[in-house]
């Protein structure tokens, strides 16, 4: 046997304008994206993807024509196994839910590794069924079939971790250092966003999680008392989602007469959310809308202290038993999504 292995997992992007269409295919021919019956499913997710090629390939187009997430991921797979050099043999492989190196490659490298222990390490800090429970319900499938024999441990959630906050915040701080002296601003903090019924229907603490993340931020900066608020991004299709929007804060800072510093808190890298909607979409709009001043906050990358959050909780992943470790606070009951509880506990990293 060889070192143990971690296995970062990400959601994925397409490397140049012919994969648009088919990773849009395998995003909405997931289950847990549309859960409706395989035949069903798979033949929305060829339309959907069909109609909405062309507006995804101008996005990204507006950003080189690809998404830069697998190098990005690729270097924080990088600084982590530098970190995990004293655990002899240690190896950190990129996994993707809908483009390449898809979890299927990564399971098969892992298999060719044949190392001694498993960690499970999604770069969502919130946990929903929709992103990590979708990833690692694919692995399981994906390292039965490449005969991965070695235990492993999942590291569901970190929201509030406490460097993962540490980062966060040290970035806020940085980046309201860009606003015009003494200007009244506002920190929002910008998530992806959920339909509601995901969280009617299956329980997932993804809101309640992004929530104890900006505390946990805003806990950790030099004013405590910041105006703050937590609100989501990038809906689409006719379905009711969480909120407050994105527009809407812009709306009401124009209002206030407040700057805004937008701080993408569950996106840990860059890509075309934060490049393109962040950057360009939502800066437009705040300009629009007469935002006295629009900074956005860089997302987490290879920051030391986020580093040290992913050190942190691959290392008390390889350390535990064969079952889920949850990095941060402990999920409400009613959250039935919540791996940990449907585990009966788990354990705390």
């Amino acid at each position: 046997m060889s070192g143990p292995a971690v296995v970062l997992f990400n959601l994925g992007g397409p490397d140049g304008p012919a994969a648009v269409r088919p990773f849009l295919r395998n995003l909405f021919g997931d289950p847990a994206i549309i859960s409706a019956p395989g035949p069903i499913r798979w033949g929305l997710a060829r339309l959907i993807a069909a109609r909405r090629a062309p507006t995804a390939r101008a996005i990204y187009a507006r950003i080189g024509g690809a998404s830069p997430l697998r190098r990005l991921t690729e270097e924080q797979a990088g600084a982590l196994e530098e970190r995990l050099r004293d655990l002899d043999g240690a190896r950190v492989f990129v996994a993707m839910r809908y483009w390449r190196p898809f979890i299927a490659e990564a399971a098969r490298a892992v298999a060719e590794h044949n190392p001694d222990r498993v960690a499970l390490l999604p770069l969502y800090p919130q946990y929903s069924t929709a992103t990590t429970g979708s990833s690692l319900a694919e692995w399981r499938r994906a390292a039965r079939e490449a005969g991965v024999r070695a235990p492993a441990s999942a590291i569901c959630c970190y929201p509030d971790r406490a460097e993962f906050a540490a980062a966060h915040a040290a970035l806020v701080a940085e980046a309201a250092r860009a606003l015009p002296a003494d200007t009244p601003w506002r920190l929002l903090f910008s998530a992806h966003g959920l339909p509601k019924r995901t969280v009617a229907r299956r329980g997932d603490p993804y809101r309640w999680q992004v929530e104890r993340s900006a505390e946990a931020v805003v806990g950790r900066l030099e004013n405590r008392n910041a105006d703050w608020r937590v609100c989501y991004q990038s809906r689409v299709g006719p379905l009711e989602w969480i909120g407050p929007s994105l527009d809407d804060e812009l709306a009401r800072a124009a209002a206030d007469g407040k700057a805004v510093v937008v701080a993408p808190v569950s996106f840990v890298s860059e890509h075309s959310e934060t490049l393109v909607e962040l950057d360009m979409e939502y800066h437009d709009m705040a300009e629009r809308l007469g935002v006295p001043a629009y900074v956005r906050v860089p997302a987490l990358g290879t920051h030391p202290r986020f580093l040290d959050a992913l050190e942190g909780l691959a290392r008390a992943a390889l350390a535990a038993p064969e079952e889920t470790t949850c990095g941060g606070a402990a999920c409400p009951a009613g959250f039935r999504a919540c791996p940990r509880r449907a585990a009966g506990g788990g354990t705390t990293a």
